[in-house]
Formats: structure tokens, C-alpha cells, sequence
């Protein structure tokens, strides 16, 4: 199988920690370039990296024939964009969490790329994972039997004015970065669409981005309900509570790729502990979408299609605008 060659849209703190050794290190998968506005700062990190090439725009990476698909991990308001940029440039894409600031500018740029013909998904990286897969097969089973609740807490601390993580401007603040997370995972292990929303929200009164934010989401036959803060200390937990059972997830999106991962589940037999892994999520996700690539995978047959991208950001819209009306919203359909 020939390996799929990709190009990163920016110098990424996140990628360099957490994604680029993982994607190095699959024989499905190849780092063929990095770009950057800053020529010697790309420079500097292909050295870093060991990356071949280096492009001091991303528009110069986009017209190399050399590079098959491109990750993006640019602030959030960038998203949109260069994925119809890379999409007119005949490149696959696999762009970070969220696709965009709204559902509707999610949609148009999925559709843009689907009239390109190339595959496009969001980085959740979360499903790839064995420990969130083996929470949706027991939830199917049965064995905690029909579930009603799913809780998600999900927090760190950055108060530095000067993080994009703390623009509002450009799509920061908690629920965009964090949040999301929380309603993705309740709609994967639910396999349901909310109808309906409630959310509460402080801001931060210097930065103006949502630092505390909680949220309800119906289900109908079962809530969601998620915490998440940028301003407390960092901790993570989902927790799906059945009317036979409950299992928990204790150490759920930013799970270490080199120790298992823990999978409690309790039902009137006892607990039990499913440990899983190690996995290297981030290369699982890369994996599967070279995969794709490979098999000639038509748009829409993503391993995550992206109709479930533009699913998400139609709730996150739906909290924000409870925020504001401080009542239930309708989620869109």
C-alpha cells in the first residue's frame, strides 16, 4: 500500500507534541512537508522534526504535487477556509476540531470540498481510540442496560491573553475547544442527535471567552449534561449511567499512548476494570483515513463522515444561542 503523504498547515505546538511521532512512526503514513508564514520558522522545525520539506506560505505547500492530503491545525476561524483551499488544490483533508465557527460555514465547506472529490473529516481523534469504541459496543449490548445519562467534566488552565485559545474573536473560549468534545462524545455513545439545549456560561470579564460553561443536553429518553473549563485545574471524566449499570471512561480525550487506558464498569454483578491499549490514538485516526484514501473511499465515506462535523456544530450553535436567550434552544436539524 503506498503511503499517504501529508502536509501541515502551520508550526503547532500540539502537533509537534502529541500528533508528529505517532504519524511517523505508521507505515501508512508519511510527514512530507511543513509550512509555515514564517519561511525560517518552518525551516527550523522540518530540521526539528526531520520533515523533508519546508514552505514559507501554505499556499506553496498546496501546489506540491508531492503532498497527497494535509492536516490543519490552525485557530479555529481558520478552519473553514483552508479547507476549501487545500480541497481546490485536489488535497484530502483532515482538519482539527471544530470545522468551522458555525454549522453553516462547516456545511459549506464540506460541500465545497465534496464538489473537489476529496475526503475531508475532523480530528476527533477520541474515537480511534479502543477504550471509546469497546463504551459504545457494551452501552449497545445492553449490559448497563438502557442508558440515561451521560456526564463529561473537561478543564485546564490558560488565562494568557495573548493564547488564541483566548480570542474570542477567532473562535476561543471553552465550549469551541473543549465543549465540543463533551458533545461529540455524549452523541457518539448515545447514537443520537439532542433535540433540544440549555446552557449556563460565565466570561471571562478581561478575555471575553466562556471560561466556565455547563450544559444539558435532551436526548429524550436520555440527558447529557457536561462541564468545561479553560480556568480550573485540569482534570477529565465521562461517566454513562444505565438503568442497569454504569461505565466509566477515567481518563477519556487526552489518553496517553504508551500506557492502557481504564474502562470501569459497574452493574449489580460488580466492577470490573477493561483496561485496553496501549494505543496511539493520533495514529489510529491517521491510519484509518490513509486507509480510506487507499481503498479509493468515495466523499461522505470517511472513517468519521464529515456530516457528523456539521451534527456537532449545529449543538454548539444551539448553546451559544441559549446562552444569550438564557432558555431552551431547539437544535437544528
Amino acid at each position: 500500500m503506498k503511503t499517504l503523504r501529508w502536509g501541515v498547515l502551520s508550526v503547532s505546538r500540539h502537533y509537534k507534541l502529541r500528533i508528529h511521532d505517532e504519524v511517523s512512526s505508521s507505515e501508512l503514513n508519511t510527514v512530507a512537508g511543513i509550512a509555515s508564514r514564517d519561511s525560517a520558522r518552518a525551516a527550523a522545525e522540518a530540521r526539528d522534526l526531520g520533515i523533508p520539506k519546508s514552505f514559507g506560505s501554505y499556499e506553496a505547500l498546496l501546489e506540491d504535487p508531492g503532498i497527497d492530503a494535509v492536516y490543519i491545525p490552525l485557530p479555529n476561524h481558520l478552519h473553514a477556509p483552508w479547507i476549501k483551499k487545500a480541497a481546490a488544490a485536489g488535497k484530502h483533508v483532515l482538519c482539527e476540531k471544530p470545522f468551522a465557527l458555525s454549522a453553516d460555514e462547516a456545511a459549506e465547506a464540506v460541500a465545497f470540498a465534496r464538489g473537489r472529490g476529496v475526503l475531508v473529516m475532523e480530528a476527533f481523534m477520541y474515537r480511534f481510540h479502543p477504550q471509546w469504541q469497546a463504551a459504545r459496543r457494551i452501552i449497545k449490548s445492553g449490559e448497563i442496560g438502557a442508558p440515561v445519562l451521560v456526564q463529561t467534566r473537561y478543564a485546564y488552565t490558560n488565562k494568557d491573553p495573548g493564547n488564541i485559545r483566548n480570542n474570542p474573536e477567532i473562535g476561543g473560549g471553552g465550549f469551541l475547544d473543549i465543549g465540543c468534545y463533551a458533545v461529540s462524545g455524549s452523541r457518539y455513545l448515545l447514537g443520537e442527535e439532542p433535540r433540544r439545549v440549555l446552557s449556563l456560561v460565565n466570561r471571562d470579564p478581561r478575555l471575553g471567552v466562556d471560561a466556565l460553561s455547563s450544559a444539558l443536553l435532551d436526548f429524550g429518553t436520555a440527558h447529557a449534561q457536561f462541564t468545561v473549563s479553560t480556568q480550573a485545574f485540569p482534570s477529565q471524566k465521562v461517566e454513562v449511567v444505565g438503568t442497569a449499570g454504569s461505565l466509566t471512561l477515567e481518563l477519556p480525550f487526552n489518553m496517553f499512548p504508551d500506557v492502557k487506558a481504564e474502562l470501569r464498569v459497574r452493574t449489580n454483578i460488580g466492577t470490573r476494570t477493561v483496561r485496553l491499549g496501549p494505543a496511539g490514538q493520533y495514529r489510529l485516526m491517521f491510519d484509518a483515513f490513509a486507509e480510506a484514501v487507499a481503498a479509493g473511499a468515495l466523499p461522505g465515506s470517511e472513517p468519521t463522515p464529515p456530516e457528523d462535523g456539521i451534527a456537532n456544530m449545529r449543538v454548539l450553535d444551539a448553546l451559544f444561542r441559549s446562552e444569550k436567550s438564557g432558555a431552551w434552544e431547539a437544535v437544528a436539524r
